[in-house]
This record gives structure tokens, C-alpha cells and sequence, in this order.
């Protein structure tokens, strides 16, 4: 798992795989990556936000999680804001700025939450997530609960993501 630029440079974090990367909205050299241990079957989860510099790629802070994280977003409207998805069903909302982690659990999908992405339209703070119980589940992070949940899938749902241009809308693709 690395981050790699013309250099080539990576950073190696032992004994995670990692599922997903994101570059922060905010910080131009700013990365953060859901990584799980044993490839997501068992284990712990690991959420690695990395700076790239001149220097190289340095670990910035890692929080862990009692089972693996398979997707992140970056909240957009606080650049030290992420959420995961895990897979115990749960979404992790973390904060950088502090050490300790998480500030907030939302456990509503019954089967692992394989995807995660926060809406980059403005003046709407929605973040979608993806299940393998074949739902997707609309979120306010503000909010302690989902708002809305969607089914029509007949397989897990692997990728969920906002529309960059229309308010209000998302794909969703499953198995």
C-alpha cells in the first residue's frame, strides 16, 4: 500500500492490505487509505492518513478499528473530518486532529459496509454508503441515524458514489 509519484516513492505499512485511497479536498499532499488485516476475512482495520512531501511519504496518523475498513471519504466540510466503512456494518467518523478515534459509530447495515463516499455538492452534507445486506443507506453526519434506505440490488453492493453535478443523486454497483 503506497502512495507513488513520478519518484515512484511508497510507504509500506506491514501486515495491512489496503482497500482504498483518497487525497484529501483540502491538503494538496494529504492521503488517507483504508487498509484491514488478513485481507478483510479477519483481524483489525487500520485508518493511515499520509502526507507526501519533497521528503518523501510520511505515516501523519493512523487510527485502528476492531475489524477492517474497506472504504474512506473525506468530509467536505472540515478538512480534518473522515468516515470509513467497516466490516462489522458500522461507519467510523474520525477526526485527525485528535489522537483518539472515533467521534461517532453508525451501525445500521447487517452485513460488511463495503463503501462509503461523501457528497462533494454544496449546501448538502449527504454521505452514501454501500452494503453487502444489498442496501445503500443515505446519511447526514449531523444526524444520529440514516436518513433513507435504498434496496433493488439482488447482489452486495460494492461501490457507491455521488454525482459531482447533480444535487442529490448517486450510483450505486453490486454483485
Amino acid at each position: 500500500m503506497g502512495m507513488a509519484s513520478g519518484g515512484g516513492r511508497a510507504l509500506r505499512l506491514p501486515g495491512l492490505h489496503g482497500y482504498a485511497v483518497e487525497f484529501s479536498p483540502y491538503w494538496p499532499g494529504r492521503v488517507a487509505c483504508a487498509a484491514a488485516q488478513y485481507y478483510g476475512i479477519a483481524g483489525c482495520g487500520t485508518l493511515a492518513v499520509l502526507e507526501q512531501n519533497e521528503a518523501g511519504i510520511t505515516l501523519l496518523r493512523s487510527f485502528d478499528w476492531n475489524d477492517g475498513l474497506f472504504d474512506v471519504t473525506w468530509s467536505e466540510n472540515n478538512e480534518h473530518v473522515l468516515i470509513t466503512s467497516s466490516g462489522d456494518g458500522s461507519l467510523q467518523i474520525w477526526d485527525t486532529a485528535k489522537t483518539k478515534g472515533p467521534l461517532q459509530v453508525y451501525k445500521e447495515h447487517t452485513q460488511e459496509a463495503y463503501s462509503v463516499d461523501w457528497s462533494q455538492t454544496r449546501g448538502e452534507q449527504l454521505v452514501v454508503s454501500g452494503s453487502w445486506d444489498q442496501t445503500a443507506k443515505l446519511w447526514d453526519p449531523a444526524v444520529g441515524k440514516s436518513l433513507c434506505t435504498f434496496k433493488g440490488h439482488e447482489g452486495v453492493i460494492y461501490s457507491t458514489i455521488w454525482s459531482p453535478h447533480l444535487p442529490g443523486c448517486f450510483a450505486s454497483a453490486s454483485g
